[in-house]
């Protein structure tokens, strides 16, 4: 009789920046490979503005070297922002509209997502305020009070 082992945490594997970078391309419908890297270098540098702890350092672990470099190479800010308040804060550091920035978001927080694993975004996703689950293309499901 054999014992079946538990299965091993779901952990993508690895991808290189130019093949994340294509991924956000394809699913953001952006038109060039450039535009793609803009949106995905501020997306990241925004995510690691609001993201501390051991979930900021195990993220950039999963993330190809160059964009956990964006993640990382912000400083957290005091006070972390709703997801709502990511837009728009992120919309009024770029210049775009909340539409496009809220898309490019999506974009860019789904792949991450993916390359993440559900266990990491699900902890990334508890510790930040409410509003980050659709961000992530994850059901926002409501807090116990």
């Amino acid at each position: 009789m054999t014992l079946l082992s538990p299965p091993a945490p779901s952990v993508p594997t690895a991808v290189t920046f130019d093949q994340m970078l294509e991924k956000v391309r394809y699913e953001g419908v952006y038109p060039t490979h450039r535009q793609a890297q803009k949106v995905v270098c501020r997306v990241l540098e925004a995510l690691g503005r609001q993201l501390t702890g051991d979930e900021r350092m195990e993220l950039a672990a999963r993330l190809p070297q160059e964009a956990a470099g964006h993640l990382v190479s912000q400083t957290p800010a005091g006070r972390p922002l709703t997801g709502w308040g990511f837009v728009k804060d992120l919309a009024e550091r770029t210049g775009d509209t909340l539409a496009t920035t809220r898309w490019d978001t999506g974009s860019v927080l789904g792949v991450v997502a993916r390359l993440a694993g559900d266990d990491l975004i699900a902890r990334i996703i508890a510790r930040l305020p409410d509003g980050y689950a659709l961000l992530f293309g994850r059901a926002q499901l409501a807090r116990a009070a």
